[in-house]
């Protein structure tokens, strides 16, 4: 990033692909106030048809924007096509989810006239997008915001910019208006600067849990402003009684590697029945020396790409050092093969021994491993975190799972299924540190739009009775 230009990489080659001006604050504000009032108008039904037109622009250019995600996020490009196809579902879901969650209510009444239940937008919302996911996720705020009627500034994580462009460009090739959806450029200072912004009347932030709380705190006079906070995670993958160790490695690796173990959702911390502990090491380490590790466009396809760049592929074997030196045991050291280029291999680490584990998000492809002798052990060692958003149990009796769901702090609790693919038909959050109790997807209609109750008679209608005198 240069004093007024940012420029983003490719992870896999460490080469600058793009350039952009960084953008101008006040100026986005005002072209979005001026903007709003229009859009707001616009029937629902013109706003649901332009979402449409999107979704069939995005499949126009379905295979362009796979290639651009792999380029500058370094994901494989099945993975990058993965995310577009989310990016082209997330139309309809947010469709059906506001006529569900933000509809119109009416109850007549013959002598009390009509009781109604209307929902309004908010007006200007502020995107401030992750890198990981760099077209899904500010898509998941930006689609349910234009259907309620709301203007959007959206903007792209430094690192992943040239995404968040390409992304606004089918919104206006849709025929939103760009004033509706403007694509604003730039860094932590510009970011900060939205976030303070008097007419700036939400902020929809996906990222870590830091800067959340940053956001949070910085917005707490300033009731009036909608604050969604959708942040990190220190997921627990709890491995208890099944047969089928094959199986549960595979939902481990996918829970654990997936996109470099950059996600919110990824698996941090394996806790695993000590019965049970060498078969499934052994497993693991089966897999991970079958894993498929390169470039995005490689053939064969790799499991997993680069990390987004250098600084976080230092500090995640940062990370796997600190539990090493701290009486971690070392089942799968990360590597760096890539020389200078920010590929890392996954890490296995034993940290049962290790006294004081640090409560953060790990940002990448690194597994802590702890042993539990009893199940109520495992779910308080699943519950010794700060964060809760995604917690799995992998194997375990029907009863274990209910006791497994009643007791874990997380948002979204699965059965025999990966802690990292959430379904966009289901509101998505945690609690604790991930998040403020306003979950994104299928209710991310719920903070677009706020409800507005009416009682209306067509000709005023009343009379005096006690306390006057006749």
């Amino acid at each position: 990033m240069s004093n007024r230009h940012i420029i983003s990489v490719e992870p896999a080659t460490g080469e600058a692909f793009w350039e952009g001006e960084i953008g101008n604050v006040d100026a986005a504000v005002v072209t979005a106030c001026k903007a709003w009032r229009h859009w707001a108008a616009e029937p629902l039904a013109k706003r649901v048809e332009l979402m449409r037109r999107f979704a069939n622009e995005v499949r126009r250019q379905e295979e362009a924007l796979a290639t651009l995600i792999s380029r500058e996020t370094g994901k494989p490009l099945w993975e990058a096509r993965s995310e577009v196809s989310a990016v082209i579902d997330q139309v309809e879901i947010s469709i059906r989810a506001y006529g569900e969650r933000t509809g119109q209510r009416r109850l007549d009444s013959a002598l009390q006239g009509t009781s109604a239940l209307r929902h309004r937008p908010h007006g200007v919302m502020v995107v401030l997008a992750p890198y990981n996911s760099p077209a899904h996720l500010p898509n998941g705020h930006i689609v349910p915001a234009l259907i309620a009627g709301n203007v959007v500034i959206l903007k792209p994580s430094e690192k992943t910019p040239a995404v968040g462009e390409f992304l606004v460009g089918c919104f206006h090739r849709a025929g939103v208006p760009e004033g509706v959806l403007q694509l604003l450029i730039g860094g932590p200072e510009e970011g900060q600067m939205l976030v303070a912004h008097a007419d700036v009347s939400g902020i929809l932030f996906t990222g870590s849990a830091p800067t959340g709380i940053a956001i949070n705190r910085k917005l707490a006079s300033t009731p009036n402003k909608i604050v969604t906070l959708e942040m990190g995670g220190n997921n627990p993958i709890l491995v208890w009684d099944t047969p089928k160790i094959g199986d549960v490695a595979a939902l481990i690796i996918q829970s654990a590697f997936t996109n470099a173990g950059q996600r919110c959702t990824a698996a941090s911390r394996l806790i695993v029945k000590s019965s049970m502990y060498f078969d499934l090491i052994a497993e693991l380490l089966k897999l991970l020396d079958r894993m498929v590790i390169g470039a995005p466009f490689d053939q064969p396809q790799p499991f997993m790409g680069p990390m987004i760049d250098t600084r976080a592929a230092d500090l995640v074997t940062e990370s796997f050092l600190y539990f090493l030196s701290n009486g971690g045991k070392a089942l799968a050291h990360m590597r760096r093969p890539f020389g200078d280029l920010p590929f890392v291999t996954p890490g296995l680490i034993d940290v049962t021994g290790v006294e004081d584990r640090p409560d953060v998000e790990i940002f990448g492809p690194l597994l802590q491993i702890i042993r539990a002798d009893d199940f109520d052990e495992a779910i308080a060692e699943a519950n010794n975190t700060r964060f809760g958003l995604s917690a799995s149990l992998l194997g375990g009796s029907p009863e274990e799972y209910n006791r497994f769901w009643s007791n874990i702090r997380a948002g979204i609790i699965n059965w025999n299924r990966p802690t990292n693919a959430p379904s966009a038909s289901a509101p998505v959050g945690g609690v604790g540190l991930s998040g403020n109790h306003r979950p994104g997807a299928y209710y991310s209609a719920d903070h677009c739009a706020y409800p507005v109750s009416s009682s209306e008679l067509d000709q005023p209608r009343a009379s005096v009775g006690v306390g006057f005198e006749q």
